[in-house]
């Protein structure tokens, strides 16, 4: 590789439950690099359970940033994390030739690697408005907007996430164009190299791991961390698979196994979703599942 950026930020990316902490971690640990984690939950304290935040022995082995280092009423997003990053990125840089990034919220990747488009600023009526829609009629009211507005970003969009989805609204109504088409401008340049790899497997099997998560998931106490949090429900950090279902359940709304078979359906969901994003961006290299693929093929770029 030529030598005119510093460092090289290696970003695995990949469906949730595809098992890329722990491919993250062993190339990490050869390469002698600390990880960033570009996950939109996971940052998040007090969530450990229902966003898969790695083991303590996995953050001992490895040097892991944006792990459980906000509070859950913190109003993170993107935009925070791709400037909080770069400054990061560029202090490590100094010390380390290599970074590892792993996460599957592909809006942070992209933001890591790509920055953001100059979408217009916020119209502080019509933002009340849709806010307002969104505490009376719910969630599903904005999704039916953007579906019409957008439906190539309805496809990919995270439909958990309140602010992401009015967000998304917002600008198609302010700009009459379509949120999709908006963010397709020029790459923000970036003092680092980049080489994204892919964590892929057949569907089923996918879906499998998944449904088998959500029950170690379940077994280690997800119930209980989502009771501990119920108070702080109408945050969007608690806007996610496993904590709203089990939120439902609290409330009465479905019963306990009801809420355990929606959080293996929607995660499914979620991860055909990332799946969706991720086959869009032509810059990753998908390599399955065993890490020696990923180690022999980072061997050979860094060779070149």
């Amino acid at each position: 590789m030529t030598n005119d950026k510093h460092g090289t930020l290696v970003v695995i990316v990949g469906p949730t439950g595809s098992g890329k902490t722990d491919i993250s971690i062993e190339v990490a640990r050869r390469l002698g690099a600390p990880i960033i984690s570009t996950d939109s939950r996971q940052v998040f304290r007090n969530m450990a359970i229902g966003t898969a935040q790695p083991s303590q022995e996995q953050l001992a082995a490895v040097r892991h940033y944006f792990i459980a280092d906000r509070e859950v009423s913190d109003d993170y997003n993107a935009g925070r994390f791709e400037r909080e990053a770069l400054v990061l990125l560029e202090h490590l840089f100094v010390s380390y030739k290599y970074v590892v990034a792993v996460g599957g919220s592909g809006l942070y990747v992209d933001a890591l690697c790509r920055g953001f488009d100059n979408l217009p600023q916020a119209n502080q009526e019509l933002r009340n408005k849709l806010e307002q829609k969104l505490r009376n009629e719910g969630l599903p009211a904005l999704l039916d907007d953007l579906q019409k507005l957008d439906p190539q970003y309805y496809d990919t969009v995270d439909r958990n996430n309140p602010s992401r989805v009015l967000r998304a609204v917002e600008v198609c109504m302010q700009t009459g164009i379509p949120y999709s088409t908006q963010r397709l401008g020029k790459v923000a340049e970036r003092p680092f190299h980049i080489v994204k790899l892919g964590v892929t497997m057949p569907r089923d099997v996918l879906y499998e791991r998944i449904n088998r998560r959500v029950d170690l998931m379940i077994q280690a106490g997800l119930e209980e961390e989502a009771r501990r949090l119920y108070h702080l429900k109408g945050l969007n950090a608690l806007m996610t698979v496993g904590y709203r279902e089990m939120f439902d359940y609290f409330d009465g709304k479905i019963s306990r196994d009801e809420a355990i078979e929606l959080i293996k359906r929607n995660t499914r969901r979620y991860a055909k979703r990332q799946m969706t994003w991720f086959s869009k961006d032509k810059e990753i290299n998908w390599l399955g599942t065993d890490v020696n693929n990923f180690y022999n093929f980072l061997n050979k770029k860094f060779a070149d």
